[in-house]
């Protein structure tokens, strides 16, 4: 008979000590079913990553650590964002399980869809991506954004999932062979595609937030849309190219204008189109030394080769204490 996988199920925790004691409940009650179906084993559990909240987050995961052995949780040193606590939750788990889910801690996406990832892994998948079936439930101006959001990646050449934003399944597998993208500049969900492994989706609807407030506005989205672009692509270096093989040709042909006019004897003034061209071509460049820029920026980071995550205290090293 086929063993049971172990399961880790990951999320992330900043600042959820409203939304928390809500849906740390229904984790475990999932969890649970998952045991009793027979679909996972029981050393199965539920890791919660602190990302150095400033609240009460971390008292109440030690909390539950003690309570309950299926919860345990690990925090970072400080606050390193969403990408690098999923990630520092992942490799924390890669070498104890046999598979796990990443799910973000406000409740909005459907927890009973793991049912769905762990029966697509027991079929042979080793990447199932949660995938959101509608988002009638964002109002107009985020489902725009996240709608250009998704056309923007695709359009520069960063493979992803239509939709998929961290809720998905990952096997050991897949993982062990992750943990060699050494990356300091992380896009997880741009980054899973690249290993390649069989993969399926699954697809839910997303519910409101149960408690709490987002911690991703507009600021943070537009971050982590430049992060996935410059961290995959170098499609915007070869725009830069373009524009500027098409604007030197422009450039030539009214340079030819210019003499054929002077030449015929037409004097040009033109004070207002001097102005234009130069206030054009200003912000071209500006706009072409920012992207520059930005990459070199981040091969800087990468060079530096500094951690991308750092455990600080672990709920199990307080329990043996």
């Amino acid at each position: 008979m086929k063993q049971k996988p172990c399961l880790f199920i990951v999320i992330p925790c900043y600042n959820e000590e409203e939304v928390l004691p809500i849906t740390a409940p229904q984790f475990l009650a999932e969890l649970s079913h998952l045991i009793e179906s027979g679909r996972v084993s029981e050393t199965s559990r539920i890791l919660f990553v602190n990302d150095g909240s400033k609240d009460r987050t971390w008292e109440l995961i030690s909390e539950y650590a003690k309570n309950d052995e299926h919860y345990i949780g690990i925090s970072q040193s400080r606050n390193r964002g969403h990408q690098s606590t999923v990630l520092a939750g992942l490799m924390e788990a890669k070498d104890r399980c046999d598979i796990t889910i990443s799910i973000d801690c406000d409740g909005q996406d459907d927890i009973s869809a793991m049912d769905q990832m762990v029966d697509a892994y027991l079929d042979g998948c080793e990447i199932v991506y949660g995938v959101r079936s509608n988002r009638e439930s964002d109002t107009w101006f985020k489902r725009t954004t996240a709608q250009c959001f998704y056309k923007l990646l695709s359009g520069m050449g960063v493979d992803t999932v239509y939709n998929h934003a961290d809720y998905r399944l990952v096997s050991a597998r897949v993982l062990s062979h992750f943990a060699d993208y050494k990356e300091v500049n992380i896009f997880l969900r741009g980054m899973f595609p690249l290993v390649g492994f069989r993969s399926t989706s699954v697809y839910y609807e997303r519910h409101e937030r149960l408690a709490g407030k987002s911690h991703y506005p507009l600021k943070k989205m537009l971050g982590l849309a430049i992060d996935g672009i410059t961290s995959l692509s170098v499609e915007p270096i070869h725009m830069i190219a373009r524009i500027g093989i098409l604007i030197s040709l422009i450039g030539i042909i009214g340079i030819i204008w210019v003499l054929v006019r002077a030449f015929t004897g037409h004097t040009v003034t033109g004070w207002a189109s001097m102005m234009c061209v130069i206030f054009f071509m200003g912000g071209i460049i500006m706009l072409s030394l920012a992207i520059i820029g930005e990459y070199v920026g981040k091969t800087y980071m990468e060079t530096k080769r500094r951690p991308r995550y750092i455990i600080s205290e672990r709920t199990e090293d307080s329990e043996q204490n």
